[in-house]
């Protein structure tokens, strides 16, 4: 019996795996077949982005501060989506998601709201949707894993430049990696080597998430004073870390006293 299985509240079997809910503390987490949580939500609060990484993801807002198209791979519990739902008002989203259920489970236990002229989910293979849509998003965001690792397709050298691809000018690419993949390296070196090097890390608060960003185009090697009252702002308005979010560019990243060097 796994760790999270006494606090069960669904399960459900199906062709592409098993998807579970459970909820402990106010909190409610997916998860597909293992005690790895795949996403979570404070039942009181669930547009809120619980999760430490995703909070991270949101710092794309740094660089891009009026995104209008969002392209989403992977819905899980739908914490992004929701984000930028409720907070971007002026955003469509697509939130490309291979799995029924989940997407199902998303809604039923999850508040993802229903498809509307601002937010879609469409079923199908995340990869080939990004290959088949090019320029059509400012942001495209990729949290795309099954219950061991990031799914495969995912991975390659031609999915990254097809985000590429994918990106109108000043388009922005945020990809949830775990640092502990022995493979991290390696999908790092790619979004690199798609992105002529113009990316950055941020590691998360949480523990072995690393958010990489890859940029369409050079964001002009921005200053850090500018940087950090940028972060001001937008902690004020949206209330995430964004000042912690300009500061942990320092960890990764080339960098002198003065700027970022990108």
């Amino acid at each position: 019996m796994g760790f999270f299985a006494r606090w069960r509240i669904h399960k459900q079997v199906a062709a592409q795996g098993q998807v579970e809910v459970s909820e402990k503390d106010g909190v409610r987490r997916m998860h597909f077949a293992t005690d790895t949580v795949q996403s979570a939500m404070r039942v009181a609060d669930p547009f809120a982005l619980e999760v430490a990484y995703t909070r991270s993801m949101m710092a794309f807002l740094l660089f891009h501060s009026d995104p209008r198209d969002f392209l989403m791979v992977g819905l899980g519990g739908g914490s992004t989506a929701k984000w930028v739902y409720r907070h971007l008002p002026a955003a469509r989203t697509t939130v490309v998601e291979l799995n029924p259920e989940v997407a199902r489970i998303a809604r039923a236990y999850f508040h993802v709201p229903v498809d509307d002229e601002r937010l879609r989910v469409v079923i199908s293979d995340g990869a080939q949707y990004v290959a088949a849509h090019p320029q059509v998003c400012d942001v495209l965001m990729v949290d795309g894993y099954d219950e061991v690792a990031q799914a495969e397709a995912l991975t390659t050298p031609m999915f990254y430049a097809h985000c590429r691809a994918a990106l109108k000018p000043r388009g922005m690419l945020v990809v949830n990696l775990w640092g502990s993949d022995p493979r991290y390296h390696e999908y790092v070196d790619l979004i690199s080597s798609n992105f002529n090097g113009v990316f950055l890390c941020l590691p998360a608060e949480q523990r072995g998430n690393v958010i990489v960003f890859g940029f369409e185009r050079s964001p002009n090697m921005p200053k850090w004073e500018d940087l950090r009252e940028k972060a001001r702002r937008l902690e004020a308005q949206y209330g995430l870390e964004f000042v912690r979010f300009a500061e942990g560019f320092r960890k990764l990243n080339l960098h002198n006293e003065k700027r970022l060097l990108i």
